[in-house]
């Protein structure tokens, strides 16, 4: 993955299946809080008796998040272009699956009173969860961890390039 996407286990969601595991994901080229530019959720879910609504065994639930710049905020196609991203994403990482659904959230928050001096932000938040084809989720995690870089502003890696972390 990227060396400016770190990744985290969280507690994962218990009542949903019988198995879990979730991570989050901050898109952040210095660790610093305040150099954040995304961040998101990548949740697994495995119940060995399937669920009817899954289709499956296994479920991958995600959520990418990300400020963008303010003239997006009344671009009427950000939603199908954030759609896109996670389906790109997908493809590009192979990541074979079915029965995808999901929403793009735009936020445009305006501020007021002592909270003037920031400027207004928008933001973008795409949920997704889809039921993988086989068990290895490599390839799903690399999807969303694209995902979330894409989402956060970070220009794609070239094929045949890596990327290479900073020197510390």
């Amino acid at each position: 993955m990227r060396p400016e996407f770190h990744l985290e286990e969280v507690p994962a969601p218990t009542r949903i299946a019988p198995y879990a595991l979730a991570l989050t994901g901050e898109v952040n080229p210095t660790r610093d809080p305040e150099d954040m530019v995304g961040n998101g959720r990548f949740v697994v879910l495995y119940d060995p008796e399937g669920q009817e609504a899954w289709n499956g065994e296994f479920r991958v639930i995600v959520m990418a998040r990300a400020n963008l710049e303010q003239e997006f905020a009344a671009d009427p196609m950000l939603g199908e272009v954030g759609w896109s991203w996670l389906t790109e994403a997908l493809v590009a990482e192979e990541a074979g699956y079915h029965s995808l659904s999901g929403t793009v959230t735009r936020v445009l928050s305006e501020t007021f009173g002592g909270l003037e001096l920031r400027a207004g932000e928008v933001e973008i938040e795409i949920r997704a969860s889809w039921t993988p084809e086989g068990t290895d989720m490599s390839s799903h995690l690399r999807a969303w961890a694209l995902l979330t870089c894409q989402a956060a502003g970070l220009p794609p890696v070239p094929d045949n390039v890596s990327a290479l972390r900073p020197k510390r």
